[in-house]
């Protein structure tokens, strides 16, 4: 049997760990060892674990990921994970991995790892789990039909009988087709209908109040008949 990747996750934002766990229990070869909220934490773990492969947030209370990483004598392998493109040049300097954008995607994250075992030629084998297969919706638009991937997905907008898909790429299709029609279809899927005009993909939330939530910058309204339910979602998922 393989050995796992031992992994510590870095970050200040819960629901950016919770992105990074559910990533990384889509790989066998992967662990989580530890999870914190800022480098002193990390830092009693990295003394006291062992750590293959460090996530680390740039932006933190206190000290930086980057000044945090400039600390450590025998660092392990880091992946920087960021909403920040200003850093980039500066942590490849300190000889990262791989720098990740939020919000980050499995295929993006996926590449990142295996990047980390190609460079590090570990017999540690990289797949997938079956069930992390890329999932897809044909979706009609005019003549055409395209293929949505659902990690890709940021929030559906109702334009009464329409619908708009916004996308991570910033794509935008919109289709014929009834809200209520497409969350049926993505009932058991991430996604949570917030309002009577909007279902969002739960993996791209940023932020969020009891009045609206926040997806790739856009403000999205929590709607009266939906506010309980959702937040009482929000509070159990930090």
């Amino acid at each position: 049997m393989n050995k796992k990747i031992k992994c510590l996750l870095v970050d200040d934002e819960p629901l950016a760990i919770k992105l990074l766990e559910k990533h990384i229990g889509k790989i066998e070869s992967l662990e989580v060892v530890a999870t914190c909220n800022n480098a002193i934490k990390a830092f009693e773990i990295l003394n006291t674990q062992q750590v293959d492969l460090l996530f680390l947030d740039i932006k933190m209370p206190n000290l930086t990921g980057i000044d945090f990483l400039k600390t450590l004598k025998n660092p392990p392998k880091t992946i920087f994970t960021t909403a920040y493109r200003d850093y980039a040049i500066e942590s490849y300097d300190l000889g990262v991995i791989d720098y990740l954008l939020k919000p980050i995607t499995f295929e993006r994250f996926f590449k990142a790892v295996d990047r980390f075992v190609k460079d590090n030629k570990t017999a540690v084998e990289v797949v997938p789990n079956k069930e992390a297969a890329e999932e897809f919706m044909l979706i009609k638009s005019g003549n055409k039909f395209h293929k949505v991937i659902l990690e890709d997905i940021l929030f559906i907008e109702s334009l009464k009988d329409y619908i708009k898909i916004h996308t991570t790429n910033n794509k935008k299709i919109v289709s014929k087709y009834r809200i209520s029609e497409i969350e049926e279809e993505l009932k058991e899927k991430n996604f949570l209908r917030v309002h009577r005009s909007y279902i969002i993909n739960i993996d791209k939330i940023s932020a969020f109040t009891v009045n609206d939530i926040e997806v790739n910058s856009t403000e999205i309204p929590i709607g009266a008949s939906y506010k309980e339910k959702v937040v009482s979602f929000l509070n159990n998922w930090k």
